[in-house]
């Protein structure tokens, strides 16, 4: 093991995107300073919706920024998860209960919305608890933060009034980027209407500094109402709002999506007018359902946090949100068996890795540079595939396979194991049950499968996997498969009622050479 000087040395050389993000966020601190005595990286979410799995995404990634400054810095940090929540509800997501009700508080802040499902004091408090929740259950060190208690509290009053002191500087930066008709009614401002409680946008049609006030016209009685911009008074809009945050809680780091690039821009701006440093960034591609089209709250047509992990592991969804951050990736349920192997797959090379390329390996970013020992003799597609043959109800069922298969080996010592074997009898029975469609093998595939039987039967029990694989490999060659990606293809659709499968001598391993040969027979059996 290197020194902890070696370890540092090989950080900052690492090619691992983290890591590079950590360097570049040094470099920010040694030309701007930083006298807050700690660097503050911080996560957005508007809770205009249930949270999805982007959100945590973002979470997870500036959590792996953070650690990776760590290593590079003895420099305090902190995160703030940041929740727009006095935002107004613009319209109803459509997988919301009681849509009816929520249509009347259209325009509303999102605290004071009902909450659709009951449970707490508003729509914004409902989905603030759920997504906490759900990053306590990872164990992010976090400190959440509520747009509504940092308004109302006086927190951003100082940062309200420089911002209104630099109205027209701000103006002149947001109003070319709008349409015209935008541009007449447009205002960073958003006054909270004394009479009907909703965030308005409404052309200022005045302002007094000295006050600290904003004045519009109220549309419905035609009078000028004075609101001020502290206190809750207003709300800033999109991007001015984002820009009072960087400079009210002085925003060292902030990841967005790459959606919002023009946002950030438009931020920095306003933070340089205000006389500060906009935060070190990183621009993350989106991601997309299976149709590939973008995952929004509103639609809710993407995983949810909890539908991962019915099926995959939470390490399992911090290593997706690892890999390839710049990349667009679909994201549903198919992807959740793959990403589970990978993540065992790079969990088993670790501990023989030389320490450079440990610190690129995902789980070293996953786990924060400690991950488990442990290597498991099956994988996940593998105990799927097990599944799907065996017809397997149980966790027992399954474990008997896999004891048989790998002697000594427990749910007691391998506890990832056994989350897997529960995984794959929930994934399966949900989403390769229901699209199974065997198929009858052709007259040259039953002569293949008899010779495969013939094979099978002159081995023994309990070979290595391989051995098997052979086998297999030695009955399509015979069989005058010129591709033998068709003759496996044929043992997947045929055997499995699928068009993809494992490795057939794992496969035939882990089964159980009789069993498999029983399987064959009854295939051609009809049964």
């Amino acid at each position: 093991m290197s020194s902890s000087s070696d370890l540092t040395q090989l950080a900052l050389d690492s090619k691992a995107w983290p890591f590079q993000e950590a360097r570049n966020l040094l470099k920010r601190l040694e030309k701007s300073g930083n006298d807050k005595g700690y660097v503050l990286f911080e996560t957005g979410y508007g809770p205009s919706g249930l949270p999805h799995i982007g959100t945590f995404g973002e979470v997870a990634r500036t959590t792996m920024v953070r650690q990776a400054f760590q290593r590079l810095s003895e420099i305090p940090t902190k995160l703030i998860a940041f929740s727009d929540d006095m935002d107004g509800l613009r319209k109803v997501p459509t997988n919301l209960p009681n849509q009816d009700m929520l249509a009347k508080y259209i325009g509303q802040p999102l605290t004071k919305v009902p909450d659709p499902f009951g449970t707490h004091e508003s729509f914004a408090h409902h989905n603030n608890a759920r997504l906490c929740n759900f990053l306590d259950s990872f164990g992010f060190d976090y400190e959440f933060k509520s747009a509504t208690e940092v308004y109302t509290s006086g927190e951003m009053d100082a940062t309200l009034l420089r911002m209104l002191g630099a109205y027209d500087k701000i103006m002149k930066v947001i109003l070319p980027t709008l349409g015209a008709e935008r541009q007449a009614t447009y205002s960073p401002f958003l006054p909270l209407c004394p009479r009907t409680g909703m965030v308005l946008q409404v052309p200022i049609v005045d302002r007094d500094l000295s006050a600290g006030t904003v004045t519009y016209r109220d549309e419905e009685t035609s009078k000028l109402v004075e609101v001020p911009v502290t206190g809750g008074g207003c709300k800033m809009q999109w991007k001015a709002d984002w820009a009072m945050r960087w400079v009210g809680l002085g925003v060292d780091y902030e990841m967005a999506g790459k959606d919002l690039m023009e946002s950030v821009k438009l931020s920095s701006a306003i933070t340089r007018i205000l006389g500060s440093v906009p935060p070190e960034g990183f621009s993350y591609e989106l991601f997309l359902d299976e149709n590939g089209e973008k995952i929004s709250k509103s639609k809710g047509n993407g995983l949810t946090m909890e539908d991962w992990l019915k099926y995959g592991t939470p390490e399992s969804l911090s290593m997706y949100m690892f890999q390839s951050p710049r990349k667009a990736k679909k994201l549903f349920f198919d992807v959740i068996p793959k990403t589970v192997d990978e993540y065992i797959t790079h969990l088993a090379k670790f501990s023989d890795q030389e320490d450079k390329l440990k610190l690129t390996n995902p789980v070293w970013h996953v786990h924060n540079g400690t991950p488990p020992e442990q290597t498991l003799p099956v994988t996940f597609a593998l105990l799927l595939n097990l599944v799907s043959a065996s017809d397997a109800h149980d966790k027992a069922t399954l474990w008997g396979f896999i004891s048989n298969y790998a002697d000594g080996t427990t749910a007691e010592k391998f506890p990832l194991l056994d989350q897997l074997v529960g995984y794959a009898l929930v994934y399966y029975e949900n989403f390769v049950k229901p699209h199974k469609n065997y198929r009858v093998p052709t007259t040259k595939e039953v002569v293949a499968l008899e010779s495969l039987v013939e094979k099978l039967e002159n081995l023994d029990d309990m070979l290595p996997a391989s051995d098997y694989q052979n086998v297999v490999f030695a009955v399509g060659n015979d069989q005058g498969y010129d591709n033998l990606r068709d003759w496996f293809g044929a043992l997947y659709e045929i055997l499995l009622g699928q068009k993809q499968g494992p490795r057939m001598g794992s496969f035939i391993a882990l089964y159980g050479r009789q069993k498999t040969i029983d399987l064959i027979r009854s295939t051609l059996s009809g049964s």
